[in-house]
C-alpha cells in the first residue's frame, strides 16, 4: 500500500459535503478499490463499512465511576442511542461533541510535538497514530462538563476513537461515546441523527466542524472551524461564553435557529434576535458574554455568506430528502 493511499484528510481550504459512492460499490473495472486507512478510521464522508473494532453498537457509556462499559445491541425495535439521563445531569442540556478536527487532529505521519501516540491494529498490522490536541481543549472540556451532559459522537471507528478519548478525557466529562455505527449513512456521508439520542431536541446542542454531520438538525448546531495544527487557535475558549449562556436558555432553537442556520429560506423580521436573546438573561453590567457574543455570531454569519451556493443547494436537498423520509410512509 503506497503512502498516498494511507492518509485522507479533510481539506484545509473547504468544509466538505461530499458525495462518495454508496456502500460496497466497486470500481467500473470490477476491481475492489484500495482502502485508505486514514479514511477508514477518521473520515465522516466515506463508504459505509461496518468494521467497528470496538463497541458492538458504537456506544460506550460512562457511569459515575470508570471504566467504560460497552452496551450490547438491543433486540427488537430501534432503541435510543443514549441511556436514561443520570440524576446529576437531570437539569442540564445535552451537548454532542465531535472529535477529529474539532477537539484533536490525528495523522499517521510522525508529528514531533504529538500529545498522544495511539497504536491501532489494522489488518493485522499495528499503526502509530499521532494525535495533536487543539489549544485549550482541556479547559474547554472541563467547563462543558460542568454545564452540559456531554456526549462524544464521532464518525471514526471505536478502535481509534476510544483510546484517544481515554487519553483526552481525564475527568470523565463524556457521559457516553458514540462511534461510526451510531451514525446514519446518507448520500455518502455519516450523519449524526440527534433524534435517535433519546433527548429533547429543544435541549440538544451539537458542536462539529463538518456541516454534513448535522445536516438533519442544523438548528441544533454550533459550527466550529476545522483545526489541524495552528497552535495560536483560540476558538474553543472563544466559544465558552456563548455556550455558557446558551446552557441557561429554555430552548436552544430560540437562539441557534436565527444565529447559524443557512437552510432558512426566509429571514425572520427580528434577524438579529439571536445576538440579543443571550445577553438579556445575563444580570448586571456589560459582561464578557455580551462583549464576545456579537463577534461570534457575526463571524458565523460571514462564514455562511461565503459558503458556496452549490453547497447550500446540496444541504437543502439533503434536508428535503430527510423530511420526505420522515413524513412519508414507513
Amino acid at each position: 500500500m503506497d503512502a498516498s493511499s494511507i492518509i485522507t484528510q479533510v481539506s484545509r481550504d473547504e468544509e466538505q459535503l461530499n458525495s462518495f459512492p454508496p456502500p460496497d460499490r466497486g470500481s467500473q473495472n470490477g476491481k475492489k478499490p484500495k482502502k485508505s486507512i486514514f479514511r477508514t478510521l477518521f473520515c465522516c464522508c466515506v463508504s459505509g463499512e461496518n468494521d467497528s473494532g470496538g463497541a458492538a453498537n458504537g456506544v460506550c457509556v460512562s457511569e459515575d465511576v470508570p471504566p467504560y462499559t460497552h452496551l450490547p445491541q438491543p433486540p427488537g425495535p430501534q432503541r435510543h442511542l443514549l441511556p436514561s439521563i443520570s440524576h446529576r445531569d437531570m437539569h442540564k442540556k445535552c451537548m454532542v461533541i465531535d472529535l477529529d478536527e474539532t477537539l484533536v487532529h490525528s495523522s499517521f505521519k510522525p508529528i514531533s510535538n504529538a500529545d498522544f501516540i495511539v497504536p491501532v491494529e489494522i489488518d493485522g498490522t499495528i499503526h502509530q497514530v499521532y494525535v495533536l490536541k487543539r489549544p485549550f481543549v482541556d479547559d474547554f472540556l472541563q467547563k462543558m462538563g460542568e454545564l452540559y451532559e456531554c456526549v462524544l459522537f464521532t464518525a471514526s471507528l471505536a478502535k481509534y476513537a476510544d483510546p484517544v478519548a481515554n487519553l483526552l478525557d481525564k475527568w470523565g466529562v463524556f457521559r457516553a461515546r458514540l462511534f461510526r455505527e451510531s451514525c446514519v449513512f446518507h448520500r455518502g456521508n455519516y450523519v449524526k441523527d440527534l433524534s435517535r439520542l433519546g433527548r429533547d431536541l429543544h435541549k440538544v446542542v451539537i458542536m462539529d466542524n463538518s456541516p454534513a454531520s448535522y445536516i438533519f438538525h442544523p438548528d441544533n448546531a454550533v459550527p466550529v472551524s476545522s483545526w489541524f495544527d495552528d497552535m495560536s487557535d483560540s476558538e474553543l475558549m472563544d466559544l465558552v461564553p456563548f455556550l455558557e449562556t446558551l446552557s441557561k436558555v429554555d430552548n436552544v432553537y430560540s437562539v441557534l435557529r436565527n444565529c447559524n442556520n443557512p437552510l432558512n429560506s426566509q429571514t425572520p423580521p427580528q434577524q438579529q434576535q439571536g445576538s440579543q436573546v443571550l445577553p438579556q438573561i445575563t444580570q448586571g453590567p456589560m459582561t464578557q458574554v455580551q462583549q464576545s457574543l456579537p463577534p461570534l455570531i457575526s463571524q458565523q454569519q460571514q462564514q455562511q455568506q461565503q459558503q458556496p451556493q452549490e453547497q447550500q443547494q446540496q444541504q437543502q436537498q439533503y434536508q428535503k430528502d430527510y423530511e420526505e423520509t420522515k413524513d412519508g410512509p414507513s
